[in-house]
């Protein structure tokens, strides 16, 4: 049985995902058949998918597919899976970063073999680790001389004016973008800049003019807009130029990041921290999970122990930005199976856009074989005031096999949350730990990881 066509795939009528048993298949319907043949034509798209910049496809039977759809089809092509589905509102900065401009080569080397973008859309990127890839073969169909980028608008408003929030104000994009899930507009951004920022070139032409074009949008501008050309090479600079643009971008220092340093300032020493990759590490050894998820993964030390211990793949999950930058940087330089993305544990991504369905939640894209979650319990028990036997349930219910950390009232981290406020927080207890834990699985192991308490218990679920 074919499960129904997936819920982020009907806006456009030119072709459709299906997943059937773990399988990707596309249909290219016979609107997109003459863009499909003449780009297939091209060989752009083979060798993008040899550069690693295109996901691979191959043409498949179309009974491979057995929905009526398929009958009607000029073609279906199969891809393979991608190991997470992550959303633009999850990356971090230099995650949103390598996908705009990715889409800006990609475009680029697409035009070098008359072939154009018919959109700029951040949800036409997944990762596969830290590596962007493209994944949308009705993205790409011949070009027509003269035309103008039809993307523009869409690429500034779900790329660039995300990335401009978090470096000229230090707002993070992350929640604003997750509120509107099809970017931030021009003429939103434009009333947060300060009006030095506004003068530049850059800024007036691509978010100041673009606000005021919003406004006065027209038929009349419209038709005028159609009749205008625009030369090839021109269409290549204005790429190029915002190529340059996007790559100097960095986050403001204004930007609020804590735990970005937590590795140099913890309160344990190297020998508790060796105990704690040690533990980490015959987890994975003898757990051999293909998906592992880091709960909390800082600058993601422990998703590289994870990956070097025989996780095939890490999704590691942080709520300080500076930390996550920084894990990102850290797969990405070292090229290992880890994505690291934006995620408030207390409210983690839910299923919204169209039918609230669109975009998925958390839960509902993937499961882990195993969760790390260190240092966790007490930033969401204390921190956010959830009673500490939910925190463990929910940890639990995210993977059969798992290592969690207690982190005990008398450790420095705990004492130093505490100091403002008053502690009425009298489950807070290891006892009151272990009890959760064994609600809802055996533990296999445990160790005292230091000499304040920190308690790593590697459970199994029942």
């Amino acid at each position: 049985m074919v499960g129904p066509r997936d819920p982020a795939s009907f806006r456009d009528p030119s072709g459709h995902i299906y997943i059937l048993d773990g399988r990707v298949y596309r249909t290219v319907m016979p609107r997109a058949r003459d863009d499909y043949e003449f780009v297939r034509s091209t060989g752009v798209l083979q060798r993008l998918a040899r550069d690693g910049r295109v996901i691979s496809a191959t043409e498949a039977p179309r009974d491979a597919l057995p929905v009526a759809e398929a009958e009607d089809a000029a073609y279906v092509i199969e891809h393979p899976a991608v190991p997470f589905i992550s959303y633009p509102y999850e990356w971090s900065f230099p995650g949103l970063k390598a996908a705009a401009l990715l889409t800006l080569d990609v475009h680029l080397e697409a035009l070098d073999h008359e072939v154009t973008l018919s959109d700029a859309s951040a949800y036409n990127i997944q990762f596969i680790g830290a590596r962007p890839i493209f994944i949308d073969y009705l993205s790409f169909r011949r070009y027509r001389e003269g035309e103008f980028w039809i993307g523009h608008r869409q690429f500034c408003e779900q790329f660039l004016n995300p990335l401009l929030l978090t470096s000229l104000t230090g707002v993070p994009y992350q929640a604003w973008y997750r509120g509107s899930v099809e970017g931030i507009r021009p003429s939103e951004l434009k009333p947060l800049l300060p009006r030095w920022r506004r003068l530049s070139w850059k800024v007036f032409t691509h978010v100041v003019l673009q606000a005021g074009f919003s406004r006065r949008q027209s038929s009349k501008n419209a038709a005028r807009l159609s009749g205008m050309k625009l030369p090839l090479e021109a269409y290549r600079r204005m790429l190029r130029s915002m190529r340059r643009w996007v790559a100097g971008l960095t986050p403001a220092k204004s930007r609020p990041t804590i735990w970005v340093d937590y590795t140099n300032e913890r309160s344990y020493t190297d020998d508790e921290v060796g105990r704690k990759v040690a533990f980490v590490r015959e987890f994975v050894q003898a757990t051999q999970p293909s998906m592992l998820w880091d709960i909390g993964c800082n600058t993601g030390e422990y998703s590289q122990v994870a990956v070097e211990s025989g996780a095939r793949t890490v999704v590691g999950f942080e709520n300080d930005h500076g930390a996550l930058d920084t894990a990102f940087a850290r797969a990405s330089e070292k090229d290992l199976p880890i994505l690291p993305l934006y995620l408030d544990a207390a409210n983690p991504s839910p299923s919204e856009g169209w039918n609230q369905a669109e975009r998925k939640g958390l839960r509902a894209r993937a499961s882990a074989d195993a969760i790390l979650a260190l240092a966790v319990v007490h930033h969401l028990a204390i921190g956010r005031n959830i009673p500490l036997d939910q925190v463990v349930e929910w940890l639990a219910n995210l993977a059969p096999v798992g290592v969690i950390e207690f982190v005990p009232k008398a450790d420095p981290m705990v004492h130093d949350m505490l100091r403002l406020r008053e502690d009425v927080f009298d489950d807070y207890t290891e006892a009151v730990f272990l009890q959760a834990i064994q609600r809802h699985g055996d533990v296999v192991k445990s160790t005292r990881a230091t000499a304040s308490g920190r308690l790593l218990v590697w459970y199994r679920r029942r």
